[in-house]
């Protein structure tokens, strides 16, 4: 319990630490994008407006060359009592002041700058005599009969300062608040976007062993979080099948187990309870049998738990297929309990492991040689890229509806005469397991009597052996 709690305090505290980060990277990413729009925003702000009060001195600057070219030009140039601007006309020649307004009567020249004839430059000056703070001065050089005069006009970029700092000021208030919002509306988003995603952990979190039945919730938007709900649920189910299979696996095995050892028992509690009738020569052979039985299930299932965690030992090198079949058919015909045909086993050669391969067919001639009435028929063919192995019983057949079961584990169609002839039910599934492990596949052909298993290996290219 104190492990599930850490578990689900974990989950807990990644949940919160994905919203967090989520909803900071986002205020962050905006507020420097807020920033950089805000700087770009004041500056050219502060440009327009520096450009309009240029215009302004420049207009103010065309006036007095019309006056000028009109030999209308007074002593003093007015200027509204408001307006914070300055005029100022010098004559070239004698750079005499000629006229100007009251408010720089007096004053000496505004500013050096004498433009080309009819040109305007446009400079900012730090302060004049007209008030505080900078000035936009536009010179214009004026030229006709009279004589060349230079034109200055100012016009105070106060205006400017005072509309770029209340400019300003507001973004200062506005994108704090803006800010704000964008932190609090991803918070909430992700928050509701992570729920699914929660409830999928919670319910996760809360399947059992016992419970492998349950699934999560599948929101049906067809989204990524749908998606995953499937994917989990699809996983669940595949968990759910493999622990169902391990569990019959394991009571299977225990029951397996249990048997040779339970007649062992057996026999030998009796022998020891009445020992004057006891034949310890049938015990022996008796306990032997069982033995032997024991290890070749135990051998089965080392064979199993190997190919399952994908560690079983293979020395690769080609295999004459049709050599591996002399041998052991030679095997069952000393047992003599059936008829083995070979006439149809031709050269066949495959990569692969010796040791297994003879397993999976020894395999399939127990198999063959339980069920079959009279006769086993083994046959080799040899194609362009495959060797296929048959082994054919006469034998009552596998109904279709068992065809596939029977390469199940501990599968018996016929429990009382598979155990009767010393069968763990495992023989098929191993030949399946070690024939996969080659690259082949294991089926069982269509017949109308008896029982016809296919093993298709790839055939050996020839090269040399490889080691896995």
């Amino acid at each position: 319990m104190a492990a599930d709690r850490a578990a689900r305090a974990g989950h807990g505290y990644h949940r919160r630490g994905i919203r967090v980060r989520t909803t900071a990277f986002a205020t962050v990413a905006v507020a420097v994008a807020l920033a950089a729009c805000a700087a770009l925003l004041v500056v050219e702000a502060r440009r327009s407006l520096t450009r309009d009060v240029t215009t302004a001195a420049r207009l103010r600057a065309e006036d007095v060359e019309s006056l000028l070219t009109a030999r209308l030009l007074p002593l003093t140039l007015k200027v509204p009592s408001d307006d914070r601007s300055a005029v100022q006309v010098i004559d070239v020649t004698t750079g005499q002041v000629v006229t100007a307004t009251d408010n720089v009567g007096g004053e000496a020249r505004l500013s050096s700058i004498v433009p080309r004839p009819g040109g305007f430059v446009a400079r900012t000056v730090a302060r004049l005599p007209v008030g505080e703070g900078s000035f936009r001065v536009v010179a214009h050089t004026v030229e006709n009969p009279a004589g060349k005069y230079v034109v200055y006009a100012a016009a105070s970029l106060a205006p400017v300062r005072n509309s770029t700092a209340t400019l300003i000021r507001l973004l200062l208030i506005g994108l704090p608040v803006l800010l704000v919002l964008v932190g609090v509306v991803t918070w909430i988003v992700t928050g509701r976007a992570l729920q699914p995603v929660e409830r999928i952990r919670r319910e996760v979190a809360e399947i059992g062993d016992r419970e492998l039945n349950r699934r999560v919730p599948e929101p049906g938007t067809g989204d990524e979080i749908d998606r995953l709900s499937r994917t989990m649920n699809a996983m669940l189910a595949r968990i759910e099948q493999a622990t169902a299979r391990q569990r019959r696996f394991v009571d299977d095995a225990s029951h397996e187990l249990r048997s040779p050892l339970t007649a062992i028992r057996s026999q030998l509690e009796v022998d020891l309870a009445h020992p004057d009738r006891a034949d310890w020569r049938q015990t022996e052979h008796d306990v032997l049998d069982e033995t032997v039985r024991m290890q070749r299930l135990v051998d089965d299932l080392l064979v199993l738990a190997q190919s399952d965690t994908d560690s079983l030992p293979t020395r690769r090198a080609p295999v004459d297929l049709d050599d591996l079949v002399l041998d052991e058919a030679r095997l069952l015909r000393e047992r003599g309990r059936v008829r083995v045909d070979l006439t149809h086993v031709s050269g066949g050669q495959v990569m692969g492991d010796v040791d297994q391969l003879r397993r999976v067919l020894r395999n399939l001639l127990d198999n063959a040689e339980r069920h079959a009435a009279h006769a086993v028929r083994v046959t080799v063919r040899e194609y362009d890229s495959s060797v296929d192995l048959e082994v054919a019983d006469d034998g009552p057949g596998i109904p279709p509806d068992q065809r596939e079961a029977v390469f199940e584990r501990f599968t018996r169609l016929d429990l009382a005469r598979a155990r009767s002839a010393g069968g763990t039910g495992l023989g098929l599934a191993i030949a399946r397991e070690l024939v996969e492990h080659h690259g082949g596949t294991l089926r069982l052909a269509d017949r109308t009597s008896g029982a016809s298993f296919v093993v298709t290996l790839p055939a050996a290219n020839g090269g040399p052996p490889s080691h896995e």
